[in-house]
């Protein structure tokens, strides 16, 4: 922990959000890779507090599961939503009531919140030695909005002023209140147990712990966020489309500054989780999703879904679709290519045009070129499947495996059916059916013999366009004879 490091961060995510029409809670809806409070919780941990929790009441099975199902997240349950002051006392409680130290109050619907701006909020916080201090931000259009209202000498803020009661001077202000909160813990869980109920809605508000305070002499103060759009709130399916928007361009910027290459930014979208090494080219209409890394000289794109994929130095991906997928050192993906969960590519593989590949491991310098699916399988290094070859990896009950070994060369149309090994060095002939084994340095031909009928078509399509055309074959072939 720093020295500005909070005691504790409180996350408050107990509220339905009707606005969002949805099933889904509102915190849990997502942008850019991450739900609207897994944002903020990332936000919250870059501070390194010593406590974080996050406060839940609607959905709070679902939320809480969710909030678990990475790295582990402590909770406390709101079941009445009594209001933001109820809400932080439900956190404080969880924590063993009154917390020394600074505490961090941010709501679990700004997703735009960065870890640099609550930072920065601690450390104001600290350095005014405040009671409070306020996260501010300074908008185009105030209307609607609480005002911060400061003393001219010493920059403490003195109220925090609700448009409709606003005077026609202080609605002039554009400095105002986001709803994040740096409180000394001490005396925000003395101040908690004085809020009244006594209002329109019958609720405790965190925002009378600020006139509490500031009646019993102590200081509140605020600190200005540098983009005002950080402390926006999403409450309906419009807000969260701009707040995806806004995200995506931050993290294209950070990944353009880190030396990515993205062509067309308005066509990129890209996650929040997502990693990358310098000079990767990222062509347009390109999504790069969840854990997905590319490495240094890497090339994606364009029209290409690039989901949990690991993408190998100078490799390239062509108008693809790729997920929990690895993808080696030079290899070719594409164009058309889809590789499933599972699949490994080596150094300088190739899954080319119309290749679909699930839980396959293709060695080194190994060629599926087209028009073939790949599951459940391992081929060797530096060997060619020929086009249009299917592994036939599931009998209507159960997925079995197909082994090809090392220098293999399969010909076109053969089916691979599966359980069954091809040893190193085997060539198999084009419309094979393999069924059985195949010891290294074989040639396996499995079809049938062939066979000619002439004059089918003569006796069989009388008068057609077939028939007509071979007459006049015959009688040409005839005359030259």
């Amino acid at each position: 922990m720093s020295a500005t490091s909070p005691a504790a961060v409180v996350v408050l995510a107990a509220g339905e959000g009707t606005r969002m029409k949805s099933k889904t809670p509102k915190v849990l809806h997502e942008i850019s890779g991450r739900s609207l409070v897994g944002h903020v919780v990332a936000a919250a941990r870059e501070l390194d507090p010593q406590h974080l929790v996050v406060v839940v009441g609607h959905a709070s099975e679902q939320v809480t599961a969710h909030l678990n199902a990475g790295d582990a997240v402590r909770t406390a349950f709101q079941a009445e939503q009594n209001g933001t002051g109820h809400a932080v006392r439900m956190g404080l409680e969880e924590l063993g009531g009154n917390v020394e130290g600074t505490v961090i109050v941010v709501c679990g619907d700004t997703p735009l919140l960065s870890g640099e701006t609550l930072g920065a909020l601690a450390a104001t916080h600290a350095a005014d030695a405040n009671a409070v201090t306020v996260l501010s931000a300074e908008v185009p259009d105030s209307t609607g909005y609480g005002r911060i209202v400061r003393d001219s000498a010493t920059g403490a803020v003195t109220e925090i002023v609700e448009h409709k009661d606003a005077t026609d001077e202080q609605r002039a202000i554009r400095e105002i209140n986001s709803g994040v909160f740096a409180f000394d813990g001490r005396l925000l869980g003395d101040a908690l147990g004085k809020v009244r109920t006594d209002n329109s809605q019958g609720e405790e508000y965190l925002t009378d712990v600020l006139s509490i305070l500031r009646e019993a002499g102590h200081r509140v103060g605020a600190s200005m966020a540098g983009d005002h759009r950080e402390i926006l709130g999403i409450n309906n399916r419009l807000q969260l489309a701009e707040a995806r928007r806004l995200l995506n361009e931050r993290l294209l910027e950070r990944a353009m500054l880190a030396g990515v290459t993205v062509v067309d930014p308005a066509s990129t979208l890209i996650d929040a989780t997502v990693t990358y090494e310098r000079d990767a080219v990222v062509h347009p209409g390109t999504q790069l999703l969840g854990t997905t890394h590319l490495a240094e000289d890497s090339e994606v794109g364009p029209n290409s879904r690039i989901e949990n994929t690991v993408v190998g130095t100078g490799a390239r991906v062509d108008n693809s679709v790729t997920h929990s997928a690895e993808i080696g050192a030079g290899a070719l993906v594409g164009p058309y290519a889809y590789l499933r969960p599972g699949t490994r590519l080596g150094a300088k593989a190739k899954a080319g045009t119309y290749v679909e590949m699930k839980n396959a491991t293709i060695g080194e310098g190994t060629k599926v070129p087209h028009l073939s699916y790949v599951g459940d399988a391992t081929i060797g290094d530096h060997t060619n499947i020929g086009a249009a070859s299917v592994f036939v990896n599931y009998d209507g009950v159960a997925k079995h495996h197909t082994t090809i070994g090392s220098h293999c060369r399969t010909g076109s149309d053969n089916m691979f059916v599966a359980p069954v090994t091809v040893g190193d060095g085997v060539y198999t002939a084009a419309g094979s059916v393999i069924t059985k084994d195949v010891p290294a340095g074989s040639l396996a031909v499995a079809r049938g013999q062939q066979r000619n009928i002439e004059g089918w078509v003569a006796r069989k399509r009388p008068g057609s366009a077939a028939a007509q055309a071979a007459q006049a074959s015959s009688q040409e072939t005839d005359g030259q004879s």
